[in-house]
């Protein structure tokens, strides 16, 4: 069991004429050290999960184990002294606009009863590992996004929690402050060693940090996998729509119309992204390549690549090819007459 174990969650929320569940029957572990990745569009279920595991919404059913108990089933006072062990980091950085960043940073440690000295000694610290010391004395309204959400992260980091929680933490920022905030996520976990769960409907951000990665849609977990095995072998209509928006503009059926023989998207690993393989089948069995698309993605894990290739025409040469690629350890799979892909 790892330091965060899901059992079968589920919360609804009454609607007008029906009922809307917003987590069905969830289950997935978090091991320690690891950051791992809910993915999923607008309305997936993401953010209602993430507050369903620190139990500030009370699931209907299910388990929350954490550090060795169900959440589900504790009183209040317990559940307050857990919480200190989650941090959590929101969308829109929830900071107290009229308090300086430093009393932002230091709330959670007056709510747990820390002295001045004390609160003074890790603001500090904390501040100076965010890079914002000169900014002790400065309220929200005077921060950019990025520094706010970097204060968000120091007091996530206040009372040294074994659990972060990030709900879609980047999400109102721009892509250079994003950086900045997937810097400091990434420092936080190498340095302090704590678990992370990570919620996102970005692609580039799950890739940045997360080593495994759950795809929900429709309030369940669709697939899981590691983030390596998401980009080459995505085995889900959604997971294929998430890994796709990110992959290529074009659509699937579109190359379909512009190719005379079959496609294929091709994936390479680590260890074979940067092998001439595509020069190789045409020389080694004489058949003409045309490539559609392609791209190369630096995930935690390495860099993993695909291409969208197409043959002249179906034949035996083309089916050797595709069976030496597959030799090769390149992840094959075929475009069908739908425009989906298919092992």
């Amino acid at each position: 069991m790892g330091i965060l174990t899901v059992k079968n969650l589920s919360k609804s929320f009454p609607l007008e004429e029906t009922t809307l569940k917003a987590v069905d029957e969830v289950s997935f572990s978090v091991k320690e050290g690891e950051i791992y990745g809910l993915i999923g569009l607008s309305g997936a279920g993401k953010s209602t999960l993430v507050r369903c595991l620190n139990l500030l919404i009370r699931p209907d059913g299910g388990e929350v184990w954490f550090d060795g108990i169900d959440l589900v089933k504790q009183p209040e006072e317990v559940l307050r002294e857990k919480r200190r062990e989650m941090g959590i980091i929101f969308q829109q950085f929830n900071l107290f606009m009229r308090k300086t960043v430093f009393d932002n940073v230091g709330y959670p440690l007056r709510l747990a009863g820390r002295n001045k000295q004390e609160i003074k000694a890790r603001v500090d610290e904390l501040l100076d590992y965010i890079g914002l010391t000169s900014h002790a004395a400065s309220y929200p309204a005077e921060l950019s996004g990025g520094q706010k959400q970097r204060v968000a992260i120091a007091r996530a980091l206040a009372l040294n929690p074994r659990l972060l929680l990030s709900d879609e933490a980047t999400s109102a920022l721009d892509p250079v402050n994003t950086e900045l905030v997937i810097s400091m996520l990434r420092r936080v976990v190498e340095d302090l060693g704590i678990a992370v769960v990570l919620i996102t409907h970005q692609m580039e951000v799950a890739k940045a940090l997360c080593d495994r990665v759950a795809v929900m849609e429709d309030g369940k977990i669709v697939e899981e996998n590691t983030m390596e095995a998401l980009f080459l072998q995505p085995k889900e209509p959604a997971t294929r729509k998430i890994v796709r928006g990110f992959d290529e503009d074009i659509p699937l059926d579109h190359f379909a119309a512009l190719a005379a023989g079959p496609v294929y998207r091709l994936g390479f690993r680590t260890d074979t992204v940067m092998r001439p393989l595509i020069s190789d089948i045409s020389r080694r069995f004489d058949i003409g390549v045309n490539i559609l698309a392609g791209n190369i993605n630096a995930l935690v894990s390495g860099d993993v690549g695909y291409l969208v290739v197409s043959f002249d025409a179906e034949s035996e040469a083309a089916s050797s090819a595709i069976r030496f690629l597959q030799e090769s350890g390149v992840e094959i799979l075929k475009l069908t007459n739908g425009g989906d892909l298919h092992a």
